[in-house]
């Protein structure tokens, strides 16, 4: 089944409230895996997806990662005690850059604390459109032993979003418990599906609807 492989997204700065109303009732109905929205619309998707089997997704550092490690792990907690189920946190990628990995590792290890205190899923940003192939495999590698749920490759904001080659990186580079959550502008369901035969765990687009019906059509269910 499809729509169980989608966080059905909206992260477009100008979303509205119904707009953000509007894509939980589509994921419920569709059956999809989570909805992602900013931290600012926790509150009011929660209290459409609460009691549903669609999981609460936010973001964390988005879109730049940029913000200081203090600033994350505030936000993230905030974010988990409004209701999110599962975290989505962009990479220092400037300490990426300076070769600084232990900044980026002490940022995913102080998320995953949390879980002393709630159950949830982190997600880790890498941002593969700015990353060497060198950076990429160094950063799977970095997530995959830190013990997060998820590596994630896109925030849909960058110069490009997720390609089948930095899939291919990642499964080379990963252990076989980190999963892998594909976005970045995946609008084709050939795409999606060609992302999910290459071992991708979770697709993130904004299309999630048109990619549900067009699958449907082709006989999907």
């Amino acid at each position: 089944m499809l729509a169980a492989y989608l966080d059905h997204t909206n992260l477009k700065p100008e979303a509205t409230r119904h707009d953000i109303e509007s894509l939980c009732h589509e994921a419920v109905k569709y059956g999809m895996a989570a909805v992602c929205v900013h931290p600012g619309r926790l509150v009011d998707a929660h209290s459409i997806v609460d009691g549903t089997s669609v999981k609460l997704c936010t973001v964390i550092g988005f879109p730049l990662g940029a913000d200081t490690s203090a600033t994350k792990l505030f936000a993230a907690r905030t974010a988990l005690d409004d209701g999110a189920d599962e975290l989505d946190l962009v990479i220092n990628i400037g300490a990426v850059k300076d070769n600084n990995y232990a900044l980026v590792q002490h940022e995913i290890i102080s998320l995953l604390e949390l879980k002393n205190q709630y159950d949830y899923q982190l997600k880790v940003i890498v941002e593969t459109a700015l990353l060497t192939v060198e950076e990429l495999s160094a950063v799977t590698a970095l997530i995959s032993e830190s013990g997060a749920d998820y590596i994630k490759t896109s925030t849909g904001f960058s110069s490009r979003g997720v390609s089948l080659a930095d899939i291919e990186i990642i499964k080379r580079c990963k252990n076989e418990r980190l999963k892998i959550k594909a976005s970045g502008g995946i609008r084709k369901l050939d795409f999606a599906l060609q992302l999910l035969e290459a071992g991708v765990d979770r697709i993130g687009t904004s299309s999630g609807v048109e990619l549900i019906e067009e699958y449907r059509i082709r006989g999907g269910r």
